[in-house]
């Protein structure tokens, strides 16, 4: 027989303490609704578990009762799916209190850290004992590692050091029973069976809640370099991107590309973040080389490619970062090109992945529909180049345009830039997840087949569907 709610409350302040369960309403706010503000929920009591059992404890009460649990991190991501359903029959679990980082074993070149730990102290964690942890993001922050493998975040290093998905050994995950699946195990070899691992990771808690993670960490580079480079247009920007992977190979570690109105965009609601290149550029390439031999290494690499670049043509104009400020305004520009959109207003957000050698034919034929369909469309197109996933963006013609623009035409534009992604063979969902923004999308994007797989296992592990509903897959 399942509790009342007033008891069901009781019960959870037994397992992690009455200060631990927020209901009150002006507490709850904030684990209600996303950061962007486009989706708001309710549910009965946000909960604050400091450990593994704690959690596992919850989810056996909230199987029980039959009350669906919504797992939380950071609360930073772009797609809705840490955001519970009106229903107010939900309750949301934060992990933000389980944030230690359990160890760190140098020989192995790992950490195991909680899944409520902020990825900003994770790379502090990893620098402290001279080791580097490259998962990078414009949220670092305030993400958590948790966030990060349930979204597989990608960032600005994939390039060299894969998607969050890359750089997990082993998990801890409370399942949708409350049993706990350890599997802590810093292996980079380990064939024995289904790899488990990958099944949560991108699940976006839909399939479990990850508790901890064994992640891999690196030397630290000696030397890392960075150059602002203009280019004449997309193809230009996959031609330089060419010349980097020819000439520095795994050294490249960062290359991202933003168009003028992205820049455009930047300078008017940043002023000291303008780039410092003559412009207007259609794009600017944003180019890191690490190195473990030199400074002078890299440096040399660096300036030898860009020569190149500009004698081919592909680059019109460079500058490199002569100092840790400059290179660090550089990324500033990168990172604050989602901020001067969110002080823009609302946009109609995409972050889709496509084969490299398609991304100019895609960007050229997506850019003409738009403009054509809906004249003034300003086009903020920025993102991973080296990696193929562009944040391809639409606002209206002005600020004060751009929220009526978003709610009359956000679906359509949606369905149109989708529909030239599907031509490309990419993907709709490269690094956000999916989230509750993207679930429509998700039969027409990867088949009834595929996705009735998912349903499958969604149906073995979690068959009440309590575990993170709506989200990833339709309820």
């Amino acid at each position: 027989m399942s509790l009342s709610d007033s008891a069901f409350i009781s019960a959870l302040q037994k397992i992690v303490g009455a200060e631990q369960v927020i209901t009150h309403p002006s507490d709850l706010e904030p684990y209600l609704i996303d950061w962007r503000k486009r989706y708001k929920g309710q549910a009965l009591a946000a909960l604050r578990p400091a450990n593994t059992l704690e959690v596992s404890e919850i989810v056996k009460l909230c199987s029980a009762n039959q009350i669906a649990i919504v797992p939380q991190g950071g609360n930073t991501g772009m797609c809705g799916g840490a955001t519970p359903n009106p229903t107010g029959r939900q309750v949301v679990i934060s992990l933000q209190r389980m944030n230690q980082v359990r160890s760190v074993d140098i020989a192995n070149q790992t950490m195991t850290v909680e899944a409520g730990c902020i990825l900003k102290n994770v790379q502090e964690a990893a620098a402290a004992a001279n080791r580097y942890f490259p998962l990078s993001l414009g949220s670092e922050g305030s993400c958590t590692i948790g966030g990060n493998l349930s979204t597989n975040a990608g960032g600005t290093a994939v390039l060299r050091y894969g998607n969050t998905r890359e750089l997990c050994l082993g998990l801890e995950v409370v399942l949708p029973s409350g049993e706990i699946l350890n599997s802590l195990r810093g292996l980079r070899k380990d064939n024995t069976g289904y790899d488990l691992r990958d099944l949560f990771i991108g699940a976006e808690g839909s399939l479990g809640i990850i508790t901890a993670a064994v992640i891999k960490i690196f030397p630290t580079p000696v030397a890392q370099w960075t150059a602002l480079v203009a280019v004449p247009h997309a193809q230009g920007a996959v031609e330089l991107l060419n010349l980097f992977q020819s000439g520095a190979s795994a050294q490249l570690t960062g290359f991202e590309m933003m168009s003028d109105e992205s820049l455009a965009l930047l300078k008017h609601y940043y002023p000291p973040l303008a780039s410092p290149l003559d412009g207007p550029n259609a794009y600017e390439v944003l180019v890191e080389i690490s190195d473990y031999e030199s400074e002078e290494h890299a440096m040399q690499l660096m300036e030898t490619i860009l020569e190149k670049a500009l004698e081919s043509g592909c680059a019109t104009d460079a500058a490199i970062a002569s100092s840790l400020s400059q290179a660090q305004k550089f990324w500033d520009m990168r990172e604050h090109i989602p901020l001067a959109q969110a002080d823009d207003g609302q946009n109609i957000k995409h972050d889709v992945s496509l084969p490299i050698s398609a991304i100019p034919n895609f960007i050229e034929t997506c850019n003409t529909l738009l403009r054509r369909e809906y004249p003034g469309v300003r086009v903020i197109n920025y993102g991973h180049l080296g990696d193929g996933n562009l944040h391809y963006n639409i606002a209206g013609a002005s600020s004060k345009e751009t929220g009526e623009f978003f709610t009359k035409y956000s679906k359509e534009i949606q369905a149109l830039v989708y529909k030239e992604v599907e031509k490309y063979n990419g993907s709709i969902s490269a690094e956000h997840g999916v989230g509750q923004q993207k679930v429509d999308y998700l039969v027409g994007h990867r088949g009834d087949i595929a996705v009735q797989v998912m349903k499958s296992i969604k149906q073995a592990l979690d068959p009440h569907s309590l575990m993170n509903p709506g989200k990833v897959l339709a309820s």
